[in-house]
């Protein structure tokens, strides 16, 4: 590794005291890399996350494993973070090999129980709501959560609220952070100073928001209760799913609550006094760090930009910002209230 830039690199780099930080790869993927830790604990060893379930991942992770002196027939149990593919499937593969244990938050039930039952549509059910049902037809069935190569199963255990996970050197706090999807629950060792923060708090970029098959009624409202709860923890370095660890979660964490104040003004002034979907106020709006025009996003992404943008209407019609009417099962957002 040469630098914060190379964190996809794939690696088994220390960043705490019995705490290894494993990079595995994330093949066609535009996030490159995914990070799971390796906690390695005299009970056996323990990851938060587990990586998507492709050969390539696979054998990435048993080689960085090896480097540390485990197997992965070591692994006793996955802490997951979320049900999304680059998190779970490849836990789920593991524990069919070798019988490791996976946890899960319960708020991941609905989604998963849709996803065991082969729903390949769920993350598009919202699209004709949105005004972009034209979108659903050039979206790669490869890139749908819940693609037919994965397979999915429950977990071993459903952590209902916060709770506490005992190890036989440490204790990790289970704690619900809704928002990225509706069950995320990052893991912080109060001891050690850590925060396992999976999708929820990521160093370079803005976590998508409510991307799975059972939606939140109001995720971004989700999400931004979830970082004032992680805010009013004390601080901890950050260990993220995607990017390099970082010192702080509290100045991260400030950084994406202003940011998302700034994207609810720009997504107001988005909409006029005639109303406009949540796909007409996307195509108006910038995206990305690079303020990329909707157009030149891939179709899955544009999917995801449509999604943000509702999520963000949705909370200024919560605010009592916005007016919201559905004429032909389309939501339109005003500017002005109807009496």
């Amino acid at each position: 590794m040469t630098g914060p830039a190379a964190w996809t690199e794939p690696c088994t780099e220390p960043v705490a005291p019995g705490v290894f930080r494993i990079a595995l790869p994330l093949p066609g993927d535009g996030l490159r890399a995914v990070n799971v830790y390796a906690v390695c604990d005299r009970d056996g060893l323990v990851l938060i996350d587990g990586g998507w379930a492709v050969e390539e991942a696979f054998s990435a992770l048993e080689k960085a494993l090896g480097a540390i002196g485990y197997d992965l027939a070591d692994i006793k149990r996955f802490l997951v973070t979320h049900i999304h593919r680059d998190h779970l499937t490849l836990a789920l593969d593991v524990r069919r090999r070798f019988g490791a244990q996976v946890l899960l938050g319960l708020g991941e039930k609905p989604s998963l129980d849709r996803l065991i039952a082969g729903d390949r549509i769920g993350p598009l059910a919202h699209l004709h709501v949105w005004g972009a049902e034209e979108l659903a037809d050039r979206i790669p069935p490869s890139q749908l959560q819940g693609a037919k190569t994965e397979s999915y199963e429950p977990p071993d255990q459903w952590l209902d609220g916060p709770a506490d996970i005992l190890l036989a050197d440490r204790t990790l706090r289970a704690l619900p952070t809704p928002g990225h999807t509706r069950g995320h629950v990052v893991y912080a060792d109060f001891d050690a100073g850590l925060l396992f923060a999976g999708d929820h708090v990521l160093p370079h970029i803005t976590p998508s928001i409510g991307y799975e098959p059972v939606r939140s009624p109001l995720p971004l409202a989700d999400y931004l209760r979830s970082l004032l709860l992680v805010r009013s923890l004390p601080d901890m370095r950050l260990l993220p799913a995607h990017g390099p660890v970082v010192a702080s979660v509290h100045q991260r964490t400030d950084e994406l609550i202003e940011h998302h104040e700034r994207r609810l003004d720009t997504t107001a002034q988005a909409v006029d006094g005639q109303g406009r979907s949540a796909y007409q106020a996307a195509r108006t709006l910038p995206w990305t760090r690079h303020d990329r025009s909707f157009d030149s996003l891939d179709p899955l992404n544009q999917v995801l930009a449509v999604g943000e943008t509702a999520a963000h209407l949705d909370v200024l019609v919560r605010r009592g910002l916005l007016h919201a009417v559905t004429s032909g099962g389309i939501v339109h957002y005003r500017q002005e209230h109807i009496s």
